[in-house]
């Protein structure tokens, strides 16, 4: 039964490894490119997750007009703006979301509900992204709080499967362990601590407070998509990565961290 095991866990592990290849390689290249391209990136991303997002709650239709008016806002406030522009925009889309809603057939407070969801969890995130580039050495952080996020979830997938016994939130994530969780997070710390070692305008203290920063963080917008994702009834919020789900199943921990991590970094300034 081990040996099995091992094989089907080096199995999903080089997948996930194929599938990741091409993603991180895009990533890259939009976060070295910055400025507009950058958040150009930001907006179709945000797209793409917003479509799957409604798919997984059709039933309440959501406007979708009222959720691509509202993501364009929130990247270009972050792109010309600041923080201040940025919560002006997210004010400003609920009313617009209202009437769009009360132009429908159909939506109510169900689709207000799934409407300002998107906006608020995945682009006030994507939002914070382009807020974080233009900090300095805004470039080095981001990547830094991607490797961690990621490296992190490969531990906890890792630690689970050698050493999990204790379901960490069984109602919500059945195969999640508490031991998991522990690999993760000393995996996302050393990751970013790692990172910041070619930096040397970071120090190594600055470099494991935004390690934590990310390991704490990222489990929780693990476990927030895998909330929704039961409460909607499905496994994969899509097929962008082929049988390892949509960009909302990579990018959910992301969706997190990137907002803590920029505040994390503009506080350490």
């Amino acid at each position: 039964m081990d040996e099995v095991l091992d094989a089907a866990t080096r199995s999903d592990l080089k997948a996930r490894v194929i599938v990741a290849i091409p993603a991180v390689a895009v990533a890259l290249i939009l976060v070295v490119a910055g400025g507009g391209v950058f958040a150009a990136g930001m907006f179709a991303l945000g797209a793409i997750m917003f479509h799957e997002l409604f798919l997984m709650f059709s039933n309440a239709h959501p406007s979708r007009l009222g959720a691509i008016i509202g993501l364009l806002g929130l990247i270009v406030a972050a792109q010309l703006g600041d923080e201040r522009n940025v919560l002006m925009v997210m004010m400003a889309s609920f009313p617009i979301v209202f009437v769009l809603i009360l132009m429908q057939p159909k939506g109510g407070a169900p689709g207000i509900s799934v409407t300002m969801l998107a906006l608020a969890w995945i682009g006030l995130a994507l939002a914070h992204a382009v807020l974080l580039r233009r900090l300095p050495h805004g470039e080095a952080v981001l990547i830094d709080i991607l490797v961690g996020t990621f490296l992190g979830d490969t531990g906890a997938y890792l630690g689970g499967r050698a050493f999990g016994r204790t379901k960490l939130a069984p109602r919500v994530s059945p195969n999640k362990t508490v031991e998991g969780l522990a690999c993760g997070f000393l995996t996302a710390v050393v990751a970013v601590w790692c990172a910041g070692l070619y930096q040397d305008w970071m120090s190594g203290v600055d470099a494991l407070v935004l390690g934590a920063a990310v390991a704490v963080l990222a489990p929780i917008g693990d476990l927030f998509e895998s909330y929704l994702k039961r409460d909607a009834g499905t496994k994969d919020t899509g097929t962008l990565f082929g049988a390892h789900g949509g960009a909302l199943d990579r990018l959910d921990a992301v969706m997190f961290t990137v907002v803590t991590g920029y505040y994390v970094w503009l506080a350490l300034l």
